[in-house]
Formats: structure tokens, C-alpha cells, sequence
């Protein structure tokens, strides 16, 4: 079974990388471009089928280690 987990900073949480990104693609004269946050993506293969086991394993898996839960969030997809 193949899951994505994506890590996001939550909303209002400085993003310095996301800054510098937005300033890189204007300069490269990339239009249009009013802001840019930057995460992380985990694609993750898990032996078994099942679902609701996995993303419970998942999930406990981001609380404890892929995400600050302090500041970031994350989402769990099963693929």
C-alpha cells in the first residue's frame, strides 16, 4: 500500500523558505506569483492491506516524528 503524508506550517507561521522561494521565481521573472509556502512530502510504502490500520499507524507516525505539531499540520493520504 503506498500513503503521502504532506506537512504544511500552520497558518500565521513565518515561513523564511517560502519567502526566499517568492523572491527567487520573481527574479527569474516568473509573473503573477503573491506568495509562497513551502512543506515536505513523505510518499511511504507500508506492507499490509489494511487501510485504517495504516493510517492510524500514519498518523501516530507524523504526531511523533515527521511533524511539529506545534506549528505545522499534516495530512495523511492513502494512495
Amino acid at each position: 500500500m503506498k500513503a503521502r503524508v504532506t506537512v504544511t506550517l500552520k497558518s500565521g507561521i513565518l515561513d523564511p523558505q517560502g519567502k526566499a522561494i517568492e523572491g527567487a521565481l520573481k527574479s527569474l521573472g516568473v509573473d503573477g506569483v503573491a506568495s509562497v509556502r513551502q512543506g515536505k512530502v513523505f510518499d511511504i510504502e507500508l506492507s499490509g492491506s489494511d487501510r485504517a490500520k495504516a493510517e492510524a499507524a500514519l498518523k501516530d507516525a507524523a504526531d511523533r516524528l515527521l511533524a511539529n505539531t506545534v506549528i505545522e499540520n499534516y495530512r495523511v493520504e492513502l494512495l
